[in-house]
Parts: C-alpha cells; sequence; structure tokens
C-alpha cells in the first residue's frame, strides 16, 4: 500500500485518542498567549496524551507540538510529529465545531502522512504518500471546478500581534478580490479544516498567509493525495518554509493564483 503503512496506523490510532479527549467537554481553563491568541488546558492535555502515545509506539522519531516549549526540533530532518491538539481553538472556546485535531508526519521536511479528526463533525480524514486520500474510509477527490465564478474559495484568519494591520492590508486585499469574483468565501478559522474540505472537493481552494507545520502539514499530505495543486503564493510547489499556503482544484489553479497575484 505504502511506505508509510506503519506511521498511518499509529497516527489514526493516536488521533483517535486526542479526539476523544477534544468530545469530552473537559476544556478547563483559558488562557491568553499573545494578542487575542488563546490556548485551553485541554490543548495541552491532548499534545501530552498524544505525544506520548507516539513516543511509546514509536520510539525515536521528533516532536513538533504547537503548544510545547521546545521549538528545537528540525523539521525538517529526518522523522517527525507535527501536531496541532486543537486547530481552531478560538471555534472550540465559543463552541463552534469547526475545529480538529490535527497530526502530520514529516519525513525530511515533507508531509508524508497526514490525519485530521473533527469529533463534531463526525469526520476522519487521513492520507499517505502514494495511497490517496480519505474521509471516514472513503475515497476522496479535489474538485473539477473550472471557473472562478463558480467556486468556494476559503480564506484564514486575518492576522493578531506585532505587525497585525501591516499583514491584515494583504489579507483584506485578497478577500477584496475574491469576493468580487468567486462565488462565495468562507472563512472557517481551521487551516486542517480548509485544506481536508479542498481534497474532499467542498470547497474549491483555500488561501492562507501562513504556513506553521502543525497547523498545515496535515492537510497539505491529504490535499496532494487528493489531486490538488498545493502552491505558495508564487505559484511554485508548497513546501516547509513557504510563507504560503494554497490548495486549489487544478483545472482553477491558475485562474486563481492570477488573482491573488494582482492584488497580494
Amino acid at each position: 500500500m505504502t511506505g508509510y503503512r506503519d506511521e498511518l496506523v499509529i497516527a489514526r490510532a493516536a488521533v483517535a485518542e486526542g479526539s476523544k479527549l477534544l468530545a469530552s467537554g473537559e476544556r478547563g481553563a483559558v488562557h491568553l498567549k499573545g494578542d487575542r491568541d488563546f490556548v485551553t488546558d485541554l490543548d495541552r492535555r491532548i499534545e501530552e496524551h498524544v505525544q506520548g502515545f507516539l513516543d511509546r509506539e514509536m520510539p525515536g522519531y521528533g516532536f513538533l507540538g504547537e503548544e510545547g516549549d521546545d521549538r528545537a526540533v528540525d523539521a525538517g530532518t529526518g522523522r517527525v510529529w507535527a501536531l496541532d491538539p486543537i486547530d481552531g481553538t478560538s471555534n472550540y472556546i465559543h463552541g463552534l465545531p469547526l475545529c480538529a485535531v490535527s497530526l502530520a508526519l514529516l519525513h525530511d521536511g515533507v508531509p508524508a502522512v497526514g490525519v485530521v479528526s473533527a469529533p463534531f463533525l463526525d469526520l476522519e480524514y487521513f492520507a499517505a504518500a502514494g495511497c490517496g486520500a480519505f474521509r471516514n474510509g472513503d475515497p476522496i477527490r479535489a474538485s473539477g471546478c473550472e471557473t472562478l465564478g463558480g467556486a468556494i474559495v476559503s480564506i484564514g484568519d486575518y492576522a493578531t500581534g506585532d505587525d497585525a494591520a501591516l499583514k491584515n492590508r494583504r489579507r483584506l486585499a485578497i478577500t477584496t478580490a475574491l469576493a468580487a469574483n468567486v462565488e462565495r468565501v468562507r472563512m472557517f478559522g481551521s487551516a486542517a479544516l480548509d485544506l481536508v474540505w479542498v481534497a474532499d472537493g467542498r470547497t474549491d481552494g483555500c488561501v492562507s498567509l501562513s504556513n506553521k507545520p502543525w497547523d498545515t502539514a496535515a492537510g497539505v499530505a491529504i490535499a496532494h493525495e487528493s489531486g490538488a495543486a498545493v502552491v505558495e503564493l508564487s505559484g511554485d510547489s508548497h513546501h516547509l518554509r513557504s510563507d504560503s499556503t494554497i490548495a486549489v482544484s487544478p483545472s482553477l489553479a491558475a485562474q486563481l493564483l492570477r488573482l491573488i497575484g494582482q492584488v497580494a
């Protein structure tokens, strides 16, 4: 099936453990990490639990978690797990179901395995290099949308923190261009769901001006395996150090990139 069969099995089991905790409703306290950026006790509990599970089942692999204190892990070398324990924490805090546990295996910086589970939506997406992409066990493919006017495109969250106003000028310009040309623009508040819904053909493209591996790597692996084009803003192939993450129906890619390129 794939050279990553064992890792895919373990990743799905690890994410299932995290999803059970996410669905438990035991949020705990909410803490401020930065400007309008929050973390819950449950984020940290899921990360600790999933990391422990992975360490027991596959010792020797690196680990990079959103809530971890150690950022010294080189995600571009060897086999490294990248975890977002709750992708869409703000959604979760406010009782919105658009949140997920997102886990990827990076092999020399390339997403080789991806698992995204949204327990409040009863959705599990997974993929491994060379084996295709799946939703709840059924194979999925990116859409065949060919026109911007018939496309639903999601956009990543606006920036917070330092230089947010400057960063958001580009985001707002892209939003304005999309609003004038595509069928509908959506903001789901979860990079993982943005990417897997392109993979599933539920949306036709997603645009995010960020690329943190715990946010994007799992969804990128799944989108790749679904046949979606996954690129950065320049149109070059997406990679670990890209400054943006775009997944889109291949037949729509040139139009979408041309539109964004005119304003970004």
